[in-house]
């Protein structure tokens, strides 16, 4: 998996095509799909992206929920 803070769009687009064109998944750090807005991505597998979310989702600042 890959997670990272403050992208841009176009620091990603190809990324996120390649990831979800293998079978993964894209979202931001609650799930959603704000990213592009955010710039904040967490990426990889179904599995991989889930178990990545629980575990960073009691170590994020309020801020970076959003």
């Amino acid at each position: 998996g890959f997670f990272e803070i403050g992208l841009r769009p176009w620091d990603f687009a190809a990324g996120e095509l390649l990831v979800r064109e293998a079978g993964g998944i894209v979202s931001d750090f609650t799930g959603g799909h704000n990213y592009m807005l955010t710039g904040n991505i967490v990426a990889g597998n179904p599995r991989v992206v889930k178990a990545m979310l629980a575990n960073m989702r009691d170590e994020l600042s309020d801020a970076l929920k959003r």
